[in-house]
Protein backbone atom coordinates (compact mmCIF):
# COMPACT_ATOMS: atom_id res chain seq x y z
CA UNK A 1 0.00 0.00 0.00
CA UNK A 2 2.92 2.28 -0.42
CA UNK A 3 0.34 4.13 -3.09
CA UNK A 4 -1.20 5.20 -0.13
CA UNK A 5 2.12 6.20 1.79
CA UNK A 6 0.86 3.06 4.51
CA UNK A 7 4.37 1.67 5.68
CA UNK A 8 4.63 -1.04 8.29
CA UNK A 9 4.40 -4.61 9.50
CA UNK A 10 2.65 -4.43 13.06
CA UNK A 11 0.10 -7.23 12.78
CA UNK A 12 -2.76 -4.86 14.08
CA UNK A 13 -2.17 -2.85 11.08
CA UNK A 14 -1.55 -4.84 8.66
CA UNK A 15 -5.58 -6.52 10.10
CA UNK A 16 -6.50 -3.38 10.06
CA UNK A 17 -5.60 -2.83 6.14
CA UNK A 18 -6.97 -6.63 4.87
CA UNK A 19 -10.41 -5.84 6.62
CA UNK A 20 -10.49 -3.00 4.96
CA UNK A 21 -10.06 -4.19 1.40
CA UNK A 22 -12.04 -7.27 2.31
CA UNK A 23 -15.29 -5.12 2.90
CA UNK A 24 -14.67 -2.48 0.42
CA UNK A 25 -16.40 -4.38 -2.57
CA UNK A 26 -19.58 -4.40 0.05
CA UNK A 27 -21.93 -1.29 0.89
CA UNK A 28 -21.56 -1.74 4.28
CA UNK A 29 -21.23 1.52 7.13
CA UNK A 30 -17.69 1.30 7.87
CA UNK A 31 -16.95 2.74 11.51
CA UNK A 32 -13.10 3.69 11.14
CA UNK A 33 -11.71 4.53 15.23
CA UNK A 34 -7.71 5.37 16.07
CA UNK A 35 -6.01 8.18 17.69
CA UNK A 36 -5.96 11.46 16.25
CA UNK A 37 -2.58 11.34 13.59
CA UNK A 38 -3.13 7.47 13.03
CA UNK A 39 -4.42 8.03 9.58
CA UNK A 40 -8.24 7.00 9.55
CA UNK A 41 -8.66 9.42 6.40
CA UNK A 42 -6.22 7.23 4.44
CA UNK A 43 -7.95 4.40 4.80
CA UNK A 44 -11.15 5.83 4.15
CA UNK A 45 -9.78 6.42 0.33
CA UNK A 46 -8.48 2.59 0.96
CA UNK A 47 -11.94 1.47 1.35
CA UNK A 48 -13.43 3.66 -1.74
CA UNK A 49 -10.25 2.77 -4.04
CA UNK A 50 -11.16 -0.86 -3.80
CA UNK A 51 -15.16 -0.55 -4.28
CA UNK A 52 -17.13 -0.85 -7.54
CA UNK A 53 -17.85 3.38 -6.68
CA UNK A 54 -14.36 3.94 -7.51
CA UNK A 55 -15.30 4.33 -11.47
CA UNK A 56 -18.15 6.90 -10.55
CA UNK A 57 -17.63 11.02 -11.00
CA UNK A 58 -18.37 12.02 -7.58
CA UNK A 59 -15.89 9.96 -6.23
CA UNK A 60 -14.78 10.06 -2.56
CA UNK A 61 -16.42 13.31 -0.46
CA UNK A 62 -14.06 14.12 2.71
CA UNK A 63 -16.26 16.19 5.48
CA UNK A 64 -14.94 17.24 8.61
CA UNK A 65 -18.16 16.99 11.06
CA UNK A 66 -15.73 18.60 13.82
CA UNK A 67 -15.44 21.54 12.22
CA UNK A 68 -18.64 22.44 10.61
CA UNK A 69 -20.21 24.99 13.06
CA UNK A 70 -23.84 23.55 14.93
CA UNK A 71 -26.04 26.05 12.62
CA UNK A 72 -24.59 25.28 9.92
CA UNK A 73 -24.44 21.48 9.47
CA UNK A 74 -27.59 20.35 8.35
CA UNK A 75 -27.22 22.64 5.45
CA UNK A 76 -24.21 21.68 4.97
CA UNK A 77 -24.56 17.71 4.71
CA UNK A 78 -28.15 17.59 3.08
CA UNK A 79 -28.08 21.03 1.61
CA UNK A 80 -31.27 23.79 1.63
CA UNK A 81 -33.92 25.46 -0.54
CA UNK A 82 -34.12 29.26 -0.84
CA UNK A 83 -35.24 30.78 1.53
CA UNK A 84 -35.18 28.63 4.30
CA UNK A 85 -32.70 31.06 6.31
CA UNK A 86 -31.85 33.95 6.03
CA UNK A 87 -29.00 34.04 3.37
CA UNK A 88 -30.55 31.54 1.86
CA UNK A 89 -31.01 33.12 -2.05
CA UNK A 90 -30.77 30.18 -3.59
CA UNK A 91 -31.25 26.10 -3.64
CA UNK A 92 -28.12 24.64 -2.56
CA UNK A 93 -27.17 20.67 -2.59
CA UNK A 94 -25.54 19.45 0.22
CA UNK A 95 -22.24 17.36 0.71
CA UNK A 96 -24.86 13.98 0.36
CA UNK A 97 -26.08 14.99 -3.31
CA UNK A 98 -22.97 16.23 -3.88
CA UNK A 99 -21.49 12.20 -3.49
CA UNK A 100 -24.34 10.59 -4.77
CA UNK A 101 -23.27 7.14 -6.39
CA UNK A 102 -19.73 7.61 -4.92
CA UNK A 103 -18.38 7.73 -1.04
CA UNK A 104 -18.94 10.27 1.57
CA UNK A 105 -15.98 9.83 4.62
CA UNK A 106 -17.65 11.45 7.79
CA UNK A 107 -14.82 12.52 10.35
CA UNK A 108 -14.98 13.11 13.82
CA UNK A 109 -18.64 11.52 13.42
CA UNK A 110 -19.24 11.86 17.38
CA UNK A 111 -19.21 15.34 17.13
CA UNK A 112 -22.76 15.73 15.22
CA UNK A 113 -25.77 17.40 17.10
CA UNK A 114 -28.50 15.07 18.38
CA UNK A 115 -30.93 16.30 15.69
CA UNK A 116 -28.53 15.67 12.83
CA UNK A 117 -27.95 12.30 13.91
CA UNK A 118 -31.35 11.91 13.62
CA UNK A 119 -31.59 12.51 9.65
CA UNK A 120 -28.11 10.66 9.34
CA UNK A 121 -29.71 7.67 10.19
CA UNK A 122 -32.67 8.52 7.96
CA UNK A 123 -29.97 8.41 5.18
CA UNK A 124 -28.38 5.15 6.65
CA UNK A 125 -31.71 3.30 6.85
CA UNK A 126 -33.95 4.73 3.61
CA UNK A 127 -31.28 6.64 2.09
CA UNK A 128 -33.46 9.85 1.81
CA UNK A 129 -32.11 13.43 2.73
CA UNK A 130 -34.57 16.22 3.69
CA UNK A 131 -32.50 19.93 2.94
CA UNK A 132 -33.32 22.47 5.42
CA UNK A 133 -36.88 24.41 4.61
CA UNK A 134 -38.36 21.27 2.36
CA UNK A 135 -40.90 18.99 3.27
CA UNK A 136 -39.70 16.39 0.28
CA UNK A 137 -37.23 13.96 0.92
CA UNK A 138 -34.78 13.28 -1.94
CA UNK A 139 -33.34 9.75 -2.71
CA UNK A 140 -29.74 9.13 -2.53
CA UNK A 141 -27.28 6.54 -3.27
CA UNK A 142 -24.09 7.24 -1.25
CA UNK A 143 -21.47 4.74 0.49
CA UNK A 144 -20.71 5.80 4.56
CA UNK A 145 -17.12 5.76 6.26
CA UNK A 146 -17.09 6.73 9.32
CA UNK A 147 -14.38 7.71 11.78
CA UNK A 148 -14.42 8.90 15.02
CA UNK A 149 -12.15 9.97 17.85
CA UNK A 150 -14.19 9.26 21.11
CA UNK A 151 -15.59 6.21 22.90
CA UNK A 152 -18.85 6.31 21.33
CA UNK A 153 -20.18 3.59 23.72
CA UNK A 154 -19.30 6.54 26.45
CA UNK A 155 -21.19 9.05 24.04
CA UNK A 156 -23.93 6.96 24.04
CA UNK A 157 -24.48 6.30 27.90
CA UNK A 158 -23.43 10.14 28.22
CA UNK A 159 -26.59 10.95 26.20
CA UNK A 160 -24.26 12.84 23.95
CA UNK A 161 -24.65 10.01 20.64
CA UNK A 162 -28.04 8.37 19.69
CA UNK A 163 -27.30 4.38 20.64
CA UNK A 164 -29.79 3.33 16.76
CA UNK A 165 -26.86 5.29 15.22
CA UNK A 166 -24.02 3.71 16.54
CA UNK A 167 -25.23 0.40 15.98
CA UNK A 168 -25.96 1.63 12.28
CA UNK A 169 -23.09 3.06 11.57
CA UNK A 170 -21.13 0.24 13.31
CA UNK A 171 -21.91 -2.77 11.24
CA UNK A 172 -18.07 -2.70 10.56
CA UNK A 173 -15.28 -1.29 12.73
CA UNK A 174 -11.74 -0.94 11.43
CA UNK A 175 -9.25 0.09 14.54
CA UNK A 176 -6.14 1.25 13.48
CA UNK A 177 -3.38 0.81 16.29
CA UNK A 178 -1.58 3.81 17.70
CA UNK A 179 2.02 4.53 16.44
CA UNK A 180 3.16 3.39 20.59
CA UNK A 181 1.41 0.43 19.83
CA UNK A 182 3.86 -0.42 16.79
CA UNK A 183 7.15 1.11 17.42
CA UNK A 184 8.96 -1.33 15.12
CA UNK A 185 7.38 0.96 12.13
CA UNK A 186 9.11 4.15 13.84
CA UNK A 187 12.14 3.57 11.81
CA UNK A 188 10.87 2.91 8.04
CA UNK A 189 8.31 5.49 8.78
CA UNK A 190 10.66 8.28 9.59
CA UNK A 191 13.30 6.98 6.95
CA UNK A 192 10.37 6.96 4.22
CA UNK A 193 9.87 10.75 5.00
CA UNK A 194 13.43 11.84 5.68
CA UNK A 195 13.53 10.73 1.60
CA UNK A 196 10.28 12.35 0.56
CA UNK A 197 11.71 15.70 2.42
CA UNK A 198 15.03 15.21 0.71
CA UNK A 199 13.49 14.37 -3.00
CA UNK A 200 11.02 17.35 -2.85
CA UNK A 201 13.66 19.63 -1.91
CA UNK A 202 16.35 18.26 -3.65
CA UNK A 203 19.08 17.18 -0.34
CA UNK A 204 20.21 14.70 1.33
CA UNK A 205 18.62 12.30 3.70
CA UNK A 206 18.95 12.36 7.09
CA UNK A 207 19.96 9.33 9.30
CA UNK A 208 19.46 8.71 12.72
CA UNK A 209 22.95 7.28 15.41
CA UNK A 210 21.74 4.56 16.97
CA UNK A 211 20.92 6.50 20.43
CA UNK A 212 19.18 8.81 18.73
CA UNK A 213 16.71 6.23 17.10
CA UNK A 214 16.23 4.64 20.60
CA UNK A 215 14.76 7.72 21.36
CA UNK A 216 13.14 7.94 18.87
CA UNK A 217 11.22 4.63 19.46
CA UNK A 218 10.98 5.38 23.41
CA UNK A 219 9.27 8.74 22.79
CA UNK A 220 5.09 8.11 23.07
CA UNK A 221 4.32 10.00 19.72
CA UNK A 222 0.93 11.91 20.66
CA UNK A 223 0.22 12.62 17.48
CA UNK A 224 1.34 9.80 16.04
CA UNK A 225 2.16 9.26 12.38
CA UNK A 226 0.69 12.87 11.97
CA UNK A 227 3.40 14.24 14.46
CA UNK A 228 6.50 11.77 13.19
CA UNK A 229 6.22 13.20 9.93
CA UNK A 230 6.23 16.49 10.76
CA UNK A 231 9.14 16.03 13.06
CA UNK A 232 10.89 14.49 10.43
CA UNK A 233 10.15 17.48 8.04
CA UNK A 234 11.55 19.85 10.48
CA UNK A 235 14.66 18.26 11.43
CA UNK A 236 15.00 18.02 7.45
CA UNK A 237 14.47 21.46 6.68
CA UNK A 238 16.32 22.81 9.72
CA UNK A 239 19.75 21.02 10.63
CA UNK A 240 22.34 21.45 8.22
CA UNK A 241 23.95 18.07 9.41
CA UNK A 242 22.94 14.81 8.00
CA UNK A 243 23.84 12.51 10.71
CA UNK A 244 21.13 13.25 13.50
CA UNK A 245 22.34 12.46 16.91
CA UNK A 246 20.30 12.13 20.45
CA UNK A 247 20.78 15.54 21.66
CA UNK A 248 19.66 16.85 17.71
CA UNK A 249 16.55 15.16 18.19
CA UNK A 250 16.07 16.17 21.58
CA UNK A 251 15.68 19.59 20.66
CA UNK A 252 12.47 18.05 18.90
CA UNK A 253 10.62 16.16 21.22
CA UNK A 254 8.62 18.17 23.82
CA UNK A 255 9.33 15.35 26.88
CA UNK A 256 11.33 12.74 28.40
CA UNK A 257 10.72 8.94 27.96
CA UNK A 258 12.17 8.00 31.25
CA UNK A 259 11.54 11.38 33.39
CA UNK A 260 9.72 11.16 35.92
CA UNK A 261 6.83 13.64 37.36
CA UNK A 262 3.92 13.24 39.84
CA UNK A 263 0.75 11.60 38.66
CA UNK A 264 -2.98 12.14 40.40
CA UNK A 265 -3.95 8.94 41.58
CA UNK A 266 -7.66 7.50 41.01
CA UNK A 267 -8.73 4.06 41.97
CA UNK A 268 -10.16 4.23 38.34
CA UNK A 269 -6.24 4.91 37.47
CA UNK A 270 -4.44 2.43 39.53
CA UNK A 271 -6.52 -0.76 38.19
CA UNK A 272 -6.33 0.22 34.85
CA UNK A 273 -3.87 -1.65 32.20
CA UNK A 274 -3.47 1.19 29.56
CA UNK A 275 -3.29 5.86 30.42
CA UNK A 276 -2.29 8.03 28.19
CA UNK A 277 0.80 10.42 28.52
CA UNK A 278 -1.30 13.90 27.84
CA UNK A 279 -4.04 12.59 30.98
CA UNK A 280 -1.03 12.00 33.18
CA UNK A 281 -0.05 15.26 32.81
CA UNK A 282 -3.04 17.11 32.95
CA UNK A 283 -3.17 15.17 36.25
CA UNK A 284 0.33 15.91 37.46
CA UNK A 285 -0.89 19.95 36.56
CA UNK A 286 -4.08 19.49 38.73
CA UNK A 287 -2.11 17.84 41.58
CA UNK A 288 0.65 20.44 41.40
CA UNK A 289 -2.29 23.32 41.85
CA UNK A 290 -4.55 21.25 44.79
CA UNK A 291 -1.04 21.23 46.63
CA UNK A 292 -0.40 24.71 46.37
CA UNK A 293 -4.01 25.69 46.88
CA UNK A 294 -3.64 22.90 50.23
CA UNK A 295 -0.24 24.99 51.51
CA UNK A 296 -2.05 28.03 50.74
CA UNK A 297 -5.47 26.95 52.94
CA UNK A 298 -2.83 25.89 55.54
CA UNK A 299 -1.37 28.89 55.80
CA UNK A 300 -4.12 31.06 56.32
CA UNK A 301 -6.00 28.86 58.99
CA UNK A 302 -2.45 28.93 61.03
CA UNK A 303 -2.28 32.84 60.67
CA UNK A 304 -6.22 33.04 61.41
CA UNK A 305 -5.92 30.97 64.61
CA UNK A 306 -2.53 32.82 65.76
CA UNK A 307 -4.41 35.93 65.72
CA UNK A 308 -7.49 34.93 67.34
CA UNK A 309 -4.59 33.64 70.27
CA UNK A 310 -3.21 36.75 70.19
CA UNK A 311 -6.44 38.54 71.43
CA UNK A 312 -6.07 36.36 74.55
CA UNK A 313 -3.85 37.08 76.81
CA UNK A 314 -0.78 34.68 77.45
CA UNK A 315 -2.17 33.16 74.11
CA UNK A 316 -0.14 33.61 71.21
CA UNK A 317 0.46 30.38 69.46
CA UNK A 318 3.67 30.50 67.15
CA UNK A 319 2.89 29.75 63.36
CA UNK A 320 4.96 28.37 60.92
CA UNK A 321 3.97 27.16 57.55
CA UNK A 322 4.45 23.52 56.49
CA UNK A 323 7.27 23.11 54.04
CA UNK A 324 6.75 21.48 51.00
CA UNK A 325 8.89 18.40 51.80
CA UNK A 326 5.80 17.29 54.14
CA UNK A 327 3.65 17.03 51.35
CA UNK A 328 3.32 13.14 49.36
CA UNK A 329 3.10 12.80 46.02
CA UNK A 330 3.38 9.37 44.20
CA UNK A 331 5.65 9.59 41.22
CA UNK A 332 5.22 7.19 38.04
CA UNK A 333 7.05 7.27 34.99
CA UNK A 334 5.94 10.38 32.68
CA UNK A 335 5.71 7.85 30.03
CA UNK A 336 4.47 4.46 31.22
CA UNK A 337 5.79 0.85 30.23
CA UNK A 338 4.91 -0.65 27.26
CA UNK A 339 1.95 -2.41 28.38
CA UNK A 340 0.05 0.43 30.43
CA UNK A 341 0.76 3.31 27.67
CA UNK A 342 -1.76 2.03 25.20
CA UNK A 343 -4.62 4.51 26.01
CA UNK A 344 -6.57 6.51 23.46
CA UNK A 345 -5.71 9.91 24.14
CA UNK A 346 -8.12 11.90 21.83
CA UNK A 347 -9.26 9.22 19.59
CA UNK A 348 -9.72 5.98 21.88
CA UNK A 349 -9.25 2.97 20.75
CA UNK A 350 -9.26 -0.47 22.24
CA UNK A 351 -10.50 -3.70 20.78
CA UNK A 352 -10.89 -5.10 24.71
CA UNK A 353 -14.12 -2.52 25.18
CA UNK A 354 -12.09 -0.53 27.78
CA UNK A 355 -13.61 2.05 29.18
CA UNK A 356 -11.79 5.43 29.47
CA UNK A 357 -11.12 6.63 32.92
CA UNK A 358 -13.27 10.11 33.51
CA UNK A 359 -11.68 12.92 33.28
CA UNK A 360 -13.29 15.90 35.15
CA UNK A 361 -12.68 19.35 33.41
CA UNK A 362 -9.21 21.02 35.24
CA UNK A 363 -7.99 24.42 34.74
CA UNK A 364 -4.52 24.33 33.67
CA UNK A 365 -2.68 25.56 36.62
CA UNK A 366 0.22 28.43 35.90
CA UNK A 367 3.23 26.54 37.67
CA UNK A 368 6.69 27.54 36.33
CA UNK A 369 7.17 24.41 34.75
CA UNK A 370 7.61 24.52 30.66
CA UNK A 371 5.08 21.25 29.97
CA UNK A 372 1.99 23.35 30.48
CA UNK A 373 3.04 25.67 27.91
CA UNK A 374 3.86 22.45 25.62
CA UNK A 375 1.19 20.77 25.79
CA UNK A 376 -0.85 23.54 24.75
CA UNK A 377 1.22 24.28 21.56
CA UNK A 378 0.90 20.81 20.91
CA UNK A 379 -2.88 20.69 21.14
CA UNK A 380 -3.22 23.83 19.18
CA UNK A 381 -0.83 21.95 16.31
CA UNK A 382 -2.80 19.15 16.14
CA UNK A 383 -5.83 20.82 15.89
CA UNK A 384 -4.76 23.24 13.36
CA UNK A 385 -5.36 26.42 15.34
CA UNK A 386 -9.24 25.15 16.38
CA UNK A 387 -9.29 26.56 19.90
CA UNK A 388 -12.56 24.78 20.68
CA UNK A 389 -11.27 21.24 19.38
CA UNK A 390 -8.34 22.39 21.28
CA UNK A 391 -9.79 22.92 24.49
CA UNK A 392 -12.00 19.86 24.29
CA UNK A 393 -8.80 17.91 23.53
CA UNK A 394 -7.62 18.70 26.82
CA UNK A 395 -10.65 18.80 28.93
CA UNK A 396 -10.70 22.64 30.11
CA UNK A 397 -13.14 25.26 29.31
CA UNK A 398 -12.46 27.48 25.90
CA UNK A 399 -12.20 30.57 29.00
CA UNK A 400 -9.35 28.27 30.42
CA UNK A 401 -7.53 28.23 26.95
CA UNK A 402 -8.22 32.00 26.12
CA UNK A 403 -6.37 32.93 29.16
CA UNK A 404 -3.54 30.23 29.03
CA UNK A 405 -2.69 31.45 25.25
CA UNK A 406 -2.98 35.26 26.24
CA UNK A 407 -0.90 34.30 29.61
CA UNK A 408 2.26 32.33 26.88
CA UNK A 409 2.01 35.14 24.55
CA UNK A 410 0.57 32.40 22.09
CA UNK A 411 -2.67 34.08 21.19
Amino acid sequence: MKRYGIIGKNPKLLMALSKAIQVAPTDLTILITGESGVGKDVFSKVIHDNSERRHQKNGLIAVNCGAIPEGTIESELFGHIKGSFTGADKDRKGYFEEANGGTIFLDEVGELPLATQVKLLRVLENGEILPVGSSMPRKVDVRVVTATNVDLLQAVKAGKFREDLYYRINQITIAIPALRERREDIPLLFRKFSSDVAEKYKMQPIFLTEDAQELLMKYPWYGNVRELKNITEQISVVETERTITRDILQNYLTSVPDEKMPVLVSPNVMGTAEISDRELLLKALSMGQMINEMRGELNNLRQAVAHLASSIPGGQVPVQAEPMEHYQTITQPAHPIEETEEFAEAEEYNENEFTPTEVVEVDLPGTSTRHERTVIEKALAHNLGNRRLTAKELHISERTLYRKLKEYGLG
